[in-house]
Parts: structure tokens; C-alpha cells; sequence
């Protein structure tokens, strides 16, 4: 009977010695969220990227509007996105301003709103600003959002007057926007050199009507290469003229050239909202070095081209950007050895809109460049292979339709990984004192993932700072061995120690302490 008993014992101990050893090689699986109830963390790079509302209530990742950004060829931008509303490249100050801001915006998320009283608001350009210089401005831009509420007769829009003098002659100039029968009108009067067709006045008005509480956006464009003029609305173009001495392609042209700088005055007779007022010019700038910050730098990404007066007169403006936009996370850390195995999204894709999900690993980020570590298109709910490494970085790239107008969206993104597991603590830990040293012995780790030991000391229990020993500081790297000398202690000092197990896949990764023992190194008299 008692030979049955112990039998069993033996096989007991050895199916729990067995589980132990199973359950040492499985991996811990882990979630990483993004978004959802956790939130969006601060990425690394956004470019074009924005937040809304999403599915089940969470913050959304989604594309920003199409609003405008400062960059070597901005003269001035109004996008009411700061709270004193000034202009964002900072070369025209505000002098006075009725204008409201607030969030029924169509670009970004405020607006000015005007309520048909007072001044509107009233900018004063700095030197080597297209309305703060005398002189000829070249090609230039004027271009905005526009809501009316009424576009009644004689609201006006934009406004400006100066005078310069030829041959000893005053010449009254002005720069007017007003509405006309329920168009928008553009005058230039006495402000190209030489046009005296029509008392000096170059008109543009729009062909289409302005519609009431409905969102329009309007450009003007002077080329000083070619001569011509010419007025957009929501891409479309309304007027046109070629400033020339023929009237046409062909013929002198007659150049911008502007007075005395003086304020310029924008919804200063006008009821509705506006957005995104930007002047672009030929003319440098205090700010000529401000660049876009748009632009992918990986091969994953289209290059968004940077705004210019060039690209003004061909493009088709969308509210969404086709070139889309991404994020980047900043690099997460996991543990040396993590596998990334797939990951899931909560997301909103309308038709002809697309999400690409990119992926990259690696075990110094420090060492990270834009390429290297290459980065790996991943799709959702599908496994990823061979992606290991300590710190792993994640991005999405947003693209609307081909009209610009719908945008896709991600409420929620939760990535799965698997960190090696923790190799098991030895076992049966001994320590015996001796003439200025201990030695320490143990059982071997029963986890085959165990590569070595680290052997943790100190003078108080539970707290391994001890320095003295010759072997090193604590912890001391013995490797793969059950027994150590550990030297250079004192005499009648009482030491604590614990034994950790680390892993094969990198010394790191470090198991649970031993069970602690002490021991109070003598001298041995004869």
C-alpha cells in the first residue's frame, strides 16, 4: 500500500513539475489600445489630421478640413484658430476687430462672424508685406471662405485705398469686394500701371449668385508673367480678364504697382461668417521661411504639394485634401522578444475612401530614421508574422474620396502582442557565511527559457543595493551556474540575498526573486 502512495506522489509531483514547465513557454498576450475608451495619445507626427465624433460614442481619428497653412508664400492667413485671432504668419497686426469667433466653421474648427456692424476687422501689414510696401507686389492671391447671411447690395467684403503719385499727379487707388445684385463684384481701380481703359478700374463679379447661409469659397488671382486676371468660386471660374494692352494673352502687361501702404479692412459692411483669409504674394516676407509642414517623408505616403499662386489657378478646391493625411505614434515599449500578431479596428470607411495601417519594430528607437526600420502594411483582423522587437510604432494613412468631400474615420484601434514569458525563480536557495564571503547555492530554474542568474545582495531584507562584493554591484550576472562565491564582504555584516532567473531571449528580461536567505560572514579562528 505504501508503495502505491508514494507512486502517486511521484506522479503528482511530476505532473505539476509539468505544468509548471508548460506554462513557462507560453507568452502573455497583451492589448494595446488606441482610441476608444483609453483615448488618443499625442502622436509623434500629424499631418492633415483632426478629431470627431466616431462609432459608440469614442473620439474618432479623421481627416482634417482642408485648412489653410502658413508657408514661404503667405503673406497673411485670418483662420480664427487662435484665440486673439490674429494673423498666423504675424505680418499684419489687428488694429481693430468686430468680428466674432466662433466654431460653425467649415475650415479647422472656428470662424469669424460679422454682424454687419462696426469696422469688421482692420489689419495693418508690416514692411515687405504685400499692403504694408510700396512699389509692385507681382503675382499675388486673395482668397477666402464665405457664408452671407443676407448678400445684400453694397456689403462689402474687402477693402483698401491709397494713392501714389505719377507725373507729379495724386492717383486715388482703392481694392474693393462688395455685393452687386446678388453677385460678388472686384475693383481695381488706378491699381495697375498704365490701364486707363474704364477710368483706370479693373472689374471682376462673379457669374454664379451667392447663395445665403451656404459655404462658398472665392479666390483672385493676378499673374504678373502672363496678365491675366482672374476670379474662382469653388473652383469654378466666374470672371476673367488679361490685364494686357490687347486685352488678351498677347500684349503688354500693365504690372500691379501699389501706393502708400495703408490698413486693409475686411467684412467691414457685411453680415454672415468667413474663414481662411489668405493672401498669397511674390513679394518676400519677415516669415519667407516658413515651410508647409505637410509632406510624407515615407514611401508609403504622397508628397503634398505646398501652396502657391501657382497651384491656386489650377486647382480644384476640395474640402478634404486628396492627398489625405497620417498619423504616427510615438515607438511603444514592450518587452525585447515582443511579437506583434495582429490587431483590430473600429472604424467608418465611406465608398471610394481608404485606410492603410503600417507597422514597423525594432530594439533601439534611438537609432530610428523615417525608413529603418522599414515599415510593414498590415490589414485588420489578419495575423501578422515575423514582426518582433522591444519597442514597436504604429500608423494610419487617411485618404477621402476623389471629390474631397467624404472623409473615412477610426474610433478605435487595439493591437495584440505576445511578451516572452518570465523564466521561473531557482528554487532551494542556500547561503553559507564564511571569512569575508558567502556562498550561495541553488536548484536550477525549471524553465528551459532560463539562460542565467542574476544574484541580487544587500544589508536589509528586501533591499538589494549592496556594492562591496568584488563579483560587482548588485545584481551580479553569474551566469549559468547553481553556485557562487560572492566576496569582498565584511566581516560581522549581516547579507541578504535573492536569486533571479533571466531569460534566453534577453537579459532583460528577468524572472521573480528566489526565496530570500542571509548570511553574516566570521572570521574562522584555529
Amino acid at each position: 500500500m505504501l508503495k502505491v502512495i508514494t507512486k502517486k506522489i511521484h506522479i503528482l509531483l511530476s505532473l505539476c513539475l509539468a505544468v509548471l514547465c508548460t506554462n513557462s513557454i507560453f507568452s502573455q498576450e497583451k492589448v494595446f489600445l488606441l482610441g476608444g475608451k483609453a483615448g488618443w495619445p499625442e502622436f509623434q507626427i500629424n499631418e492633415n489630421i483632426t478629431f470627431g465624433k466616431g462609432r459608440f460614442g469614442y473620439t474618432s481619428v479623421e481627416l482634417a478640413t482642408n485648412q489653410r497653412k502658413a508657408n514661404y508664400s503667405t503673406d497673411m492667413l485670418l483662420n480664427f484658430e487662435n484665440l486673439s485671432g490674429q494673423d498666423a504668419t504675424k505680418n499684419y497686426s489687428i488694429k481693430k476687430s468686430d468680428l466674432v469667433r466662433i466654431e460653425k466653421s467649415v475650415m479647422g474648427k472656428f470662424c469669424g462672424l460679422s454682424r454687419g456692424k462696426g469696422n469688421g476687422i482692420v489689419l495693418s501689414g508690416n514692411a515687405g508685406t504685400f499692403f504694408g510696401t510700396q512699389g509692385s507686389p507681382g503675382s499675388f492671391a486673395i482668397e477666402f471662405w464665405l457664408k452671407p447671411s443676407l448678400a445684400e447690395n453694397g456689403e462689402i467684403i474687402f477693402s483698401w485705398d491709397s494713392s501714389r503719385i505719377v507725373n507729379d499727379y495724386v492717383l486715388y487707388q482703392m481694392i474693393l469686394a462688395t455685393f452687386e445684385n446678388g453677385h460678388l463684384k472686384w475693383s481695381f481701380k488706378n491699381v495697375f500701371d498704365g490701364y486707363t481703359n474704364n477710368s483706370g478700374e479693373v472689374e471682376l463679379t462673379s457669374f454664379s449668385n451667392i447663395v445665403p447661409d451656404k459655404w462658398s469659397h472665392h479666390v483672385l488671382m493676378f499673374s504678373e508673367e502672363t496678365g491675366l486676371f482672374e476670379y474662382k468660386i469653388d473652383g469654378r471660374t466666374e470672371d476673367l480678364k488679361y490685364v494686357t494692352t490687347t486685352g488678351g494673352e498677347r500684349g503688354t502687361i500693365f504690372q500691379p504697382v501699389l501706393g502708400l501702404p495703408n490698413d486693409i479692412s475686411i467684412c467691414p459692411k457685411f453680415t454672415g461668417a468667413i474663414d481662411d483669409v489668405r493672401i498669397l504674394s511674390a513679394l518676400p516676407t519677415e516669415n519667407s521661411s516658413v515651410k508647409n509642414s505637410l509632406g510624407g517623408t515615407q514611401g508609403q505616403y504622397n508628397i503634398d504639394p505646398i501652396d502657391t499662386i501657382e497651384n491656386l489657378s489650377s486647382e480644384k478646391y476640395d474640402h478634404y485634401k486628396v492627398y489625405g493625411g497620417r498619423f504616427v505614434t510615438h515607438p511603444t515599449l514592450a518587452v525585447p522578444g515582443a511579437v506583434i500578431k495582429k490587431f483590430t479596428a473600429v472604424q467608418n470607411v465611406p465608398p471610394e475612401t481608404e485606410i492603410r495601417y503600417f507597422i514597423r519594430t525594432g530594439d533601439n528607437f534611438f537609432e530610428w530614421t523615417d525608413t529603418s526600420p522599414a515599415w510593414k502594411e498590415i490589414l485588420p483582423d489578419q495575423e501578422i508574422k515575423n514582426f518582433t522587437g522591444k519597442y514597436f510604432q504604429f500608423s494610419a494613412a487617411l485618404y477621402p474620396d476623389g471629390n474631397g468631400t467624404k472623409t473615412p474615420s477610426i474610433s478605435e484601434i487595439k493591437i495584440s502582442y505576445y511578451e516572452p514569458p518570465l523564466p521561473l525563480a531557482p528554487t532551494k536557495v542556500k547561503a553559507v557565511q564564511g571569512n569575508g564571503y558567502v556562498d550561495l547555492s541553488w536548484n536550477f530554474s525549471l524553465d528551459d527559457s532560463t539562460a542565467g542568474y542574476y544574484i541580487y545582495y544587500g544589508t536589509r531584507p528586501g533591499e538589494y543595493l549592496g556594492t562591496v562584493a568584488t563579483n560587482g554591484r548588485s545584481p551580479v550576472d553569474v551566469g549559468n551556474v547553481n553556485s557562487v562565491r560572492i566576496n569582498g564582504l565584511q566581516n560581522g555584516v549581516i547579507y541578504y540575498f535573492a536569486v533571479a532567473s533571466y531569460s534566453k531571449y534577453d537579459k532583460q528580461i528577468v524572472g521573480n526573486f528566489s526565496s530570500e536567505v542571509h548570511a553574516r560572514p566570521k572570521r574562522v579562528w584555529e
